[in-house]
């Protein structure tokens, strides 16, 4: 008999603020998805730097007849120091896990395929380009340890961390997410304020039953759970609204437009979708239901 009050009282509450509770949801699920975009967003990041950071290397430049820096300052890079570099990183083992000689006549074919399509192959010669060692390390984040260790050293021009070329548009990325994130936040608080003031619309309305229930002995939370329960509800149908919007974004903006356009990165998976999908019910179903809890307080005073 109390589930099927309960169960009364709350389709009553439905019937009564219809538009109300039409607009609750559709706030409720316009932030939720907003928020689940968010960490969407923060997913891909984390997938991208794992992707690019496994196949980022360490390029180590060596001197070449017009290089200008003080290390050059004898002319091209020498056999002996060339050998000299080559046997050193090897020696660094477990740290460096692979290394790649590329000749200035390898740079050069590698240079005119990456730039094909643009006017800039003809500007440049052969000679251009430096000889290097391309240095792939087993933890990319001791860059430091290869610095330290070949920076300004005799034969080699300039030590340059692709790392450090990456960070630059992971920023980009999480200041976007963070700029989704503070926009999901702002959306949580005007639901919040939506759903006190229909709970606040729900519980004038139906103050005389209320008022029966305590007179009777109805304890707080039998009289709070109808209006709770309304609220629980219309934030699992949002959350529910919510969950289609991000299944739809990775389906119809991942899968079938972004992953085929862009193959040189990872994207995330459905199971980055699923394991952010609880957090979105939790969210939305647990603010909706303390909102609701705390506006109610003062009605059940009689």
């Amino acid at each position: 008999m109390r589930l099927g009050f309960i169960a009364e009282e709350v389709a009553v509450g439905f019937r009564r603020n219809l538009t109300m509770t039409v607009a609750v949801i559709v706030t409720i699920a316009a932030s939720l998805s907003l928020f689940g975009a968010g960490l969407l967003v923060r997913a891909q990041v984390s997938t991208m730097k794992d992707y690019w950071y496994d196949k980022v290397e360490v390029s180590i430049y060596l001197c070449s007849d017009t290089s200008d820096t003080p290390s050059c300052s004898g002319g091209a890079v020498t056999p002996a120091q060339r050998t000299q570099i080559s046997d050193d990183l090897k020696a660094m083992s477990p740290l460096v896990q692979q290394v790649f000689y590329e000749s200035q006549k390898q740079a050069y074919q590698r240079f005119i395929k990456q730039f094909k399509n643009s006017a800039i192959v003809q500007n440049v010669s052969p000679d251009a380009l430096p000889e290097s060692f391309r240095v792939k390390l087993s933890n990319p984040e001791k860059y430091d340890v290869i610095a330290s260790a070949f920076t300004g050293r005799a034969g080699v021009e300039q030590v340059q961390d692709q790392r450090r070329l990456l960070d630059k548009f992971f920023k980009l990325l999480n200041g976007l997410q963070t700029i989704a994130l503070a926009i999901a936040v702002a959306m949580l608080l005007v639901t919040v304020l939506l759903v006190v003031n229909t709970m606040r619309v729900a519980a004038h309305s139906r103050r005389r039953e209320i008022g029966i229930m305590r007179l009777v002995g109805a304890s707080n939370w039998y009289v709070r759970l109808p209006f709770v329960a309304e609220a629980a509800i219309s934030a699992a149908i949002g959350a529910g609204i919510a969950t289609g919007v991000l299944a739809a974004l990775k389906h119809f903006g991942v899968d079938k437009r972004l992953a085929p356009e862009y193959q040189f990165t990872s994207f995330i998976g459905w199971d980055a979708v699923w394991s952010i999908v609880p957090l979105v019910f939790l969210v939305g179903v647990g603010i909706s239901v303390l909102a609701a809890a705390a506006t109610l307080r003062r009605h059940l005073r009689v």
